[in-house]
């Protein structure tokens, strides 16, 4: 009994444990010739940065009950800033290709801040903090919520989307920024497995810190509070609380937490494109906590991981064509039956069919006795 409820109550930490070690792991399996290439430490480092817009979509959407079908843009806002600035570190500051094609003479004023790294990093955090504050601010003081604050998030990031691509001149439109470095420089090729071993281990470092701020928020009264605004917003209200300070601080940390996503993805991924803010991504980032389990942060990692590798071995080879219909049918079976997903498939529906399971047996013993 004791143990059961030591691994019930530290659970989600010994999990995460077991999937930061495994991830740990990986590029010493390539230094040892166990990985064909490097492309999959690559592929799970982004797999990490989806892994902490997950966390961020389930502080607000599982512990506070808001769906945010909207945060493509700050993933992409956190992703457009760093790659500005990586850019920018190729160019030696000087304008770009597009922006010559454009008709710009010298580098716009919006650039000119990405030319330090320091200001970059406040700023991956800070643009899609304000961009969500000013959002959060209105439509929660507006007590806007449900469906109706989905749609509106969904609206507002199309507008995003209809604006990055008009701007080309800036943002290069539809292509978006591409042929980028890491941090460290390149990270393409056997010889320079440092450099890629290093931005690995430090997005690894980054979704651990993530993960244990989540725990720590909702394992405290703060918490508890966003349970308390899911379950009965009104009641909370009436109870003395500011419920629309509590949601716009938990939207625009979720809004932060996808920024420095964005920051991670872009370094990996060699590039930022619009795409990247679409409302069908936004929605794709929903699925990863639905299927992972809301409410509890560690489901949110799981799926995030889970359904991204499913992707990367299900988008190749003879299922390329109805790979989007199987993960479709997964969200829609976890959604239908098993409304807290994988985890609460472990931690709720497995246990509880042991235990009729075991009763039954009981049952049959006295039966026969």
């Amino acid at each position: 009994m004791k143990l059961s409820r030591f691994f019930k109550k530290r659970g989600a930490a010994i999990s995460f444990l077991i999937i930061a070690i495994i991830l740990g792991i990986m590029p010493l399996l390539l230094n040892a010739g166990m990985l064909s290439g490097s492309s999959t430490v690559i592929f799970l480092g982004k797999c990490m940065a989806f892994a902490i817009v997950a966390m961020g979509i389930d502080l607000i959407w599982g512990y506070t009950g808001i769906l945010s079908l909207g945060h493509g843009l700050y993933f992409a806002l956190g992703g457009y800033c760093m790659a500005m600035y990586l850019k920018l570190q190729e160019t030696g500051g000087k304008i770009t290709d597009f922006m010559h094609i454009g008709g710009l003479d010298e580098l716009p004023l919006i650039w000119k801040p990405f030319n330090s790294f320091a200001l970059t990093l406040i700023l991956i955090i800070a643009v899609p903090s304000v961009v969500a504050f000013i959002i959060g601010y209105f439509i929660f003081k507006n007590r806007v919520k449900g469906v109706y604050f989905s749609i509106i998030s969904q609206a507002l990031t199309w507008a995003a989307y209809s604006i990055f691509i008009a701007l080309s001149t800036y943002t290069n439109g539809n292509v978006g920024i591409t042929e980028i470095k890491t941090i460290f420089g390149s990270i393409k090729g056997n010889l320079h497995r440092n450099e890629m071993f290093k931005l690995y281990y430090l997005a690894l470092i980054l979704m651990t810190l993530i993960f244990a701020l989540s725990r720590f928020l909702v394992s405290r009264k703060f918490g508890k509070l966003l349970i308390a605004i899911r379950d009965g917003e009104n009641r909370t209200y009436f109870s003395g609380y500011k419920v629309s300070a509590y949601k716009n601080f938990i939207y625009v940390l979720s809004a932060a937490l996808a920024g420095i996503a964005g920051a991670v993805f872009v370094n990996f991924n060699g590039s930022i494109t619009p795409s990247q803010m679409t409302i069908s991504y936004s929605i794709t980032m929903v699925i990863w906590v639905a299927v992972g389990g809301r409410g509890t942060i560690i489901g949110a990692v799981i799926g995030a991981l889970l359904i991204n590798l499913c992707e990367y071995n299900l988008s190749s080879g003879s299922m390329v064509e109805i790979w989007q219909y199987i993960i479709g049918a997964v969200f829609c079976v976890t959604i239908i039956f098993f409304k807290s997903g994988i985890v609460g498939i472990v931690s709720e529906q497995l246990p509880a069919l042991f235990r009729k399971l075991k009763a039954k047996g009981k049952d049959k013993a006295k039966e026969a006795a």
